[in-house]
C-alpha cells in the first residue's frame, strides 16, 4: 500500500511513498491534522542523494514495528530539505541549538503547532524506537514542560544569526582584509590542502576568496595554499577521474574517499572556481577538470529542454559508490598488460584495494606522468596516449554498470549557479559550446520558472502539497540574477541585465527586513512558519544575502543606481563585524569588502571589434573588474563612448582614463 507521497513529484519523497509510516507532505492537511488531534509533529528531511537517508529508511521506515509507533504517536512528515529548505533551514537551527551538530537525515519532534522539542540526524532504529517512545509519554504526561521548553528553543531559534541594523559609518581598509585573513590562515593545511580537518567539503567560494585575496594583495601563501588545495582536489579520489565531477566531500583528510554523491551547486561552483585559477596560473589541470566536469553535466545532467537536474546519488544497486571503484582483477579484463602499468599506477590500484572495502580501489592521482613514465622507460607521450586509451576503455566498462539515481528535480537556484559556471568557463576558454549552454539555460529559466513581474518559482513543474507551485525563496533569486548579471559581462546583450534588475525589484519588495536592513530568505507572500529567517553565513553555498549583496552592488555600477549600492552597502556595515570573528563562513562577504577596500575597474569595449577585445581581456586575471559595451547599449556609463573605433574605456570611482585601442594599453591603465 502506498502512502500520501505518491502523488508527490520529489524523487525523495517518491522513495518513501511505499514506506509503513503514514507519512504526509508539509502542507496544511498534515499541519491541521495534528492540531485537530493535539498529536506532536514528527519532520523527517533528507534529500535524494543522502546516503544515511536511505540508511535511516531502510533500517526504520520500512520496518513495521518503526511504523507503527510512529503512525500511532505521530503526525509523520516527510519533507525534500531541496524543495523546502525554509522548513529545513529552521528545524536544522533546532537540532543544532539541541546537540551541536546538524546533518541529514534530519528528524525532528515538534509540538502541534510546529514548535520543535527534541532532534537528531540519523539514529539506529532501537534507539529511534525509544526516542519516539519516551517523547510520546512525554507529552502525554508533561504537557506543560515539553510546551516551556518549546518556547525556549523556539526563541533560539528566531535570535540564530540575527544581527541588527548599522548605521555607523566605516572606512575599509587593507588592514580588515588582513585581519580577515590571519587567524584563517593558521587552519589551513599545507600537507594536503583545504583545512585541518576531517570530512573535507572544497568549500569553492573560501578559495575564490583566497585566489582574489592572494592577487589583490600580493599575498603569497594565499595563492600558495589556494593551487595547493585545487591540485589536490583534482588529484583525490573527490574527484571523479573517469567521468569528471566532484562529489560533494571526503570522508577523510586527503581528499582520498568520497561520500559519492555528486550534487549540481557543488559542481558549478568548482567549474567557476577553476576557470577563475586558470586565469589567475594557466594549468593544464584546470581546463582539464572544467572541461571533464562539463562534459559529465552535458552527459548526465542536461535536460532535453535545458534545465540542470540536481544531483546523483552515493548509491547503485544498494552499494555505496558501487557505480565508480573498481578491483585490479576487473581492470585487467578490461586493459592490455602495457595499458594497466600505466593506468593502476597512475591512479592507484592495488590488489589488496585503497579503501575499506576489500579489494576494491577508488581512483585517485598519486604519481606525476613524467616520473611514471621514466619508471616504466616510455616517453611521457607515450605514457599519456597509453592512458588516455586505458581511460576511454574504463569508461565504456563503467559505463554499462547500473547508475546511481538521478535526482532530476529543475532548481532555479542551482540552475543559476550552473549558469554562472558555464559562462565562467566560456569566459576562460572562449568555447563556443559553452556560451550555447549557458544561453539555452537563461532562456530555460525565464521560459519555465519566471512568470511575468519577476515572479519566480524554485522548481520546474513540481507543485507544493496544495497543487500550487513551489516559491522561490531568496537564494534562487539571487543565484539566477547572478547568472543573469554574468551572461551580460560574456555577451554584451543587454537582455539579461534588464532580466536582472526586474528580478532584484521583485526581491527588494517582498524579501526586505527594514529592521536589518538584510534579506529575509523567503517572500512576504509564502506562508508563515514559526520563524522567518535571514540566511547571512557563507556555507558550502553562499548566503543568500551576500550573494544580493554583490548583485547590488554590481547592478548599481552598471545602472549608476545609487539606491542599490547604499544597499549593498548597508547589508556589508551590517555583517562586517561578524566577518573577521570566522572568515572562512563569511567568505562571499570577504568578495565584496575586498571590492569595496579595492575599487572595481568599469571597463567598457566598445564598437565592431568589442568582443575580440573583450575575450583578450579575459586572458588576464582581473578580479576587481565589471565588463560592460558591444557595439551599442544604453547603460549610462556608455552614454557617448560610441565613437565609431573600437575602444576601451577604463572607468573607476565614476572617472575614466582616455580610451585606448589595444588590451595592453588599458592593463597598463589598471592602476
Amino acid at each position: 500500500m502506498s502512502n500520501r507521497l505518491i502523488n508527490e513529484t520529489s524523487p525523495y519523497l517518491q522513495q518513501h511513498a511505499y514506506n509503513p509510516v503514514d507519512w504526509y507532505p508539509w502542507g496544511e492537511e498534515a499541519l491541521s491534522k495534528a492540531r485537530a488531534e493535539n498529536k506532536l509533529i514528527l519532520v523527517s528531511i533528507g534529500y535524494s542523494a543522502c546516503h544515511w537517508c536511505h540508511v535511516m529508511e531502510h533500517e526504520s521506515f520500512e520496518d513495521d514495528s518503526v511504523a507503527a509507533i510512529m503512525n500511532d504517536h505521530y503526525i509523520c512528515i516527510k519533507v525534500d530539505r531541496e524543495e523546502r529548505p525554509d522548513v529545513d533551514q529552521i528545524y536544522m537551527h533546532a537540532v543544532q541549538l539541541m546537540t551541536g551538530q546538524g546533518g541529514w537525515p534530519l528528524n525532528c519532534i515538534c509540538l502541534p503547532d510546529q514548535r520543535p522539542i527534541y532532534g537528531g540526524t540519523y539514529f539506529r532504529k532501537d534507539d529511534w524506537k525509544n526516542v519516539l517512545a519516551q517523547l510520546a509519554d512525554f507529552w502525554k504526561e508533561k504537557p506543560q514542560e515539553a510546551i516551556g521548553y518549546a518556547e525556549r528553543l523556539t526563541e533560539g531559534v528566531q535570535q540564530v544569526e540575527k544581527l541588527n541594523l548599522s548605521t555607523e559609518h566605516i572606512e575599509y581598509a587593507q588592514q580588515d582584509l588582513q585581519d580577515i585573513f590571519r587567524p584563517w590562515k593558521r587552519t589551513f593545511d599545507f600537507e594536503e590542502g583545504g583545512y585541518k580537518r576531517a570530512p573535507k567539503f572544497p568549500l569553492p567560494n573560501n578559495w575564490q576568496f583566497m585566489l582574489r585575496y592572494g592577487h589583490l594583495m600580493n599575498d603569497v601563501s594565499a595563492k600558495e595554499i589556494t593551487h595547493f588545495t585545487l591540485n589536490k582536489l583534482a588529484y583525490g579520489g573527490i574527484y571523479d577521474q573517469i567521468g569528471g565531477g566532484f562529489a560533494r566531500y571526503s570522508v577523510d583528510a586527503e581528499w582520498h574517499v568520497p561520500h559519492f554523491e555528486k550534487m549540481l551547486y557543488d559542481n558549478a561552483q568548482l567549474v567557476s572556481l577553476y576557470a577563475e585559477a586558470y586565469q589567475s596560473e594557466p594549468q593544464v589541470l584546470y581546463r582539464q577538470v572544467v572541461y571533464e566536469t562539463l562534459d559529465w553535466v552535458e552527459r548526465e545532467m542536461l535536460s532535453e529542454k535545458g534545465g540542470f537536474y540536481s544531483a546523483l546519488d552515493a548509491d547503485s544497486e544498494g552499494v555505496e559508490g558501487k557505480f565508480y571503484t573498481f578491483t585490479l582483477a576487473e581492470l585487467e579484463t578490461i586493459l592490455d598488460p602495457e595499458e594497466g602499468a600505466v593506468f593502476n599506477s597512475f591512479y592507484s590500484i592495488t590488489p589488496d584495494g585503497n579503501w575499506e572495502e576489500e579489494h576494491t580501489n577508488i581512483l585517485k592521482r598519486s604519481v606525476d606522468m613524467h616520473d611514471l613514465a621514466e619508471k616504466l622507460a616510455l616517453s611521457t607521450d607515450a605514457a599519456e596516449a597509453l592512458l588516455s586509451t586505458a581511460k576511454s576503455k574504463v569508461f565504456a566498462y563503467r559505463s554499462k554498470r547500473i547508475r546511481p539515481g538521478l535526482d532530476d528535480k529543475i532548481i532555479a537556484g542551482w540552475n543559476g549557479m550552473m549558469l554562472r559556471g558555464y559562462v565562467d568557463a566560456y569566459k576562460a576558454f572562449t568555447d563556443e559550446r559553452f556560451l550555447r549552454i549557458a544561453i539555452r539555460n537563461a532562456d530555460f529559466i525565464l521560459d519555465n520558472l519566471v512568470d511575468q513581474g519577476g515572479v519566480m518559482r524554485r522548481i520546474d513543474k513540481r507543485e507544493g502539497a496544495n497543487g500550487a507551485p513551489l516559491s522561490a525563496f531568496l537564494d534562487d533569486y539571487s543565484f539566477v540574477i547572478d547568472g543573469f548579471i554574468a551572461l551580460y559581462e560574456a555577451t554584451f546583450d543587454e537582455r539579461w541585465l534588464n532580466e536582472a534588475r526586474q528580478l532584484c525589484e521583485y526581491v527588494i519588495k517582498n524579501f526586505f527586513d527594514p529592521g536589518t536592513g538584510l534579506f529575509f530568505y523567503t517572500s512576504q507572500t509564502d506562508k508563515e512558519l514559526i520563524a522567518r529567517k535571514h540566511e547571512i553565513m557563507d556555507n558550502v553555498i553562499p548566503s543568500s544575502n551576500s550573494s544580493m549583496a554583490l548583485n547590488l552592488f554590481k547592478l548599481g555600477h552598471l545602472f549608476q543606481e545609487e539606491m542599490y549600492l547604499s544597499q549593498s552597502a548597508e547589508m556589508l556595515r551590517t555583517v562586517f563585524p561578524s566577518i573577521k570573528t570566522y572568515g572562512s563562513a563569511y567568505s562571499n562577504w570577504g568578495i565584496l569588502l575586498m571590492n569595496v577596500v579595492f575599487g572595481v575597474y568599469e571597463i567598457a569595449i566598445t564598437g565592431s571589434e568589442s568582443e575580440r577585445l573583450r575575450r583578450e581581456l579575459e586572458n588576464n586575471f582581473i578580479p576587481n573588474k565589471i565588463l560592460l559595451g558591444g557595439s551599442s547599449g544604453t547603460l549610462p556609463l556608455l552614454q557617448d563612448k560610441f565613437v565609431g573605433e573600437t575602444k576601451i574605456f577604463v572607468c573607476k570611482n565614476r572617472t575614466c582614463r582616455l580610451p585606448v585601442t589595444t588590451v595592453s594599453e588599458a592593463l597598463g591603465q589598471l592602476t
